[in-house]
């Protein structure tokens, strides 16, 4: 049994492509009208005009969440527009990878801000709409979504500070679902194995050819398998709580 999203709201960090993208126009699919956060205002505005041709409703944010008042003024315009907020999908992102003994700095700063920081701070300004639209609305429950990654469970050599942003994530949202369940706030945490998106273009040359050499054989996912399990965690009856969803390509070594 699935339920509808029609009427409900959800905003989405990192929607200018990949799993962000793909998660933003399966939630539409289902109803809900879409908020899409992203710095890339041009993609956005693409994504949101694809949902509109659909007979959806979508609004494009340009936001660095890695800023908090951007981040909540993302949130503040979302719920200003739309009358509330009953999903959150943090799934804004970046993996630079690379053995840390000759790692930029800068790209572990870059790690944090965006992985961590940003989902944080998302989080907390979309906390009282939430919580609000789980005690006030007719479908009784309010989403969190927090993506993660498999390296947050199987840290990998060349992965250190990208396994511990992970790490990070899977820690605060199993704290935040045990501060907010008994008010009826799902938080759920999904954790993609690798998937093909333009993710892998952010690393440096020389680590992203030895990531295709390690990669060479493998199956990817694909960004709508991540978004499938994203808006199967949202449209479950809110009796239901899918706390953590691990998800590996077939023939995975990882």
């Amino acid at each position: 049994m699935s339920t509808s999203l029609t009427g409900t709201t959800a905003l989405v960090t990192g929607a200018s492509g990949g799993i962000g993208a793909a998660t933003a126009l399966s939630l539409a699919a289902q109803g809900a009208n879409l908020a899409l956060v992203a710095r890339r205002k041009d993609r956005l505005d693409d994504i949101a005009e694809q949902i509109r041709a659909a007979g959806g409703t979508a609004l494009a944010i340009e936001a660095d969440i890695t800023d908090q008042a951007q981040a909540a003024a993302a949130i503040d315009q979302t719920v200003q527009t739309f009358g509330g907020l009953d999903t959150l999908v943090n799934n804004a992102g970046i993996m630079l990878l690379g053995p840390a003994e000759s790692a930029p700095v800068e790209e572990w700063d870059r790690m944090l801000a965006i992985n961590v920081q940003g989902l944080l701070y998302t989080t907390h300004a979309a906390l009282p709409h939430l919580l609000a639209a789980a005690a006030d609305s007719d479908r009784g429950t309010a989403d969190i979504i927090n993506v993660s990654s498999l390296a947050g469970r199987v840290p990998i050599a060349g992965s250190a500070v990208y396994s511990l942003t992970k790490t990070g994530i899977n820690a605060f949202t199993e704290a935040l679902r045990q501060e907010v369940t008994g008010r009826h706030v799902r938080v759920s945490l999904i954790e993609p194995g690798p998937v093909a998106t333009e993710l892998f273009t952010h690393i440096r040359p020389e680590i992203l050819e030895a990531s295709r050499e390690a990669f060479a054989n493998a199956t990817l996912l694909h960004a709508e398998d991540i978004a499938d399990a994203i808006t199967y965690v949202v449209t479950r009856p809110a009796r239901v709580v899918m706390s953590e969803i691990l998800i590996r390509p077939d023939g995975s070594q990882w």
